[in-house]
């Protein structure tokens, strides 16, 4: 066989290689992202249903601060934010937190806000009763509307956790939603 043979012969199994690679490190992405962000406190998911949980007992010897943050993801042109951007509570306490949107456009939109909570290990004692998150919301044009969101902070949080951040982005699917709502298709500019 000639050199220009091998020489080939050796690219095509260093290519395969690197395919079988690739596709093995496709399927290893989601673990890893789950790794990272429980490593890193990030991207703590909550449920997208209301909470149906037993009175808590509220827990006096503790103080929890609460942050709120949001944000618009791309194309999503509302205003759009908490009212406070902070509270304290104890943990087992019922709390309302109002967060503001304003259609500012000369259109109907309709939006779904995501939240997530940090540090990701305490999505799971954070639990809404009512969100805005749960289902989508409609403005009209040039309207603003009042969203609540009530909580309660779960007493069985890790008691080395001090402080949570409450986060929402807000989705424009009004594209997606414009049927079921009967609204006209709106293509955004």
């Amino acid at each position: 066989m000639s050199e220009e043979g091998l020489s080939t012969r050796g690219l095509v199994k260093r290519l395969m290689l690197l395919v079988v690679g690739m596709f093995g490190f496709g399927f290893l992405l989601v673990p890893i992202y789950d790794v990272m962000c429980q490593a890193f406190g990030i991207n703590g998911k909550t449920t997208g249903v209301a909470w149906q949980g037993t009175e808590q007992t509220v827990d006096m010897a503790r103080e929890i601060r609460v942050q709120f943050i949001s944000s618009n993801a791309e194309g999503m042109r509302w205003s759009f934010g908490p009212q406070d951007r902070e509270i304290f509570l104890h943990p087992g306490e019922t709390r309302t937190v109002n967060f503001l949107a304003h259609n500012p456009t000369d259109r109907v939109m309709v939006a779904q806000a995501i939240p997530s909570v940090a540090p990701s290990r305490a999505a799971a004692f954070f639990h809404k009763t009512e969100c805005f998150c749960f289902t989508q919301q409609v403005l009209q044009p040039g309207e603003s509307i009042e969203m609540p969101v009530r909580f309660i902070v779960d007493p069985a949080l890790p008691r080395d956790v001090h402080r949570l951040t409450l986060a929402y982005t807000l989705f424009d699917v009004t594209e997606r939603m414009a049927p079921s709502l009967g609204l006209a298709a709106v293509h955004s500019n």
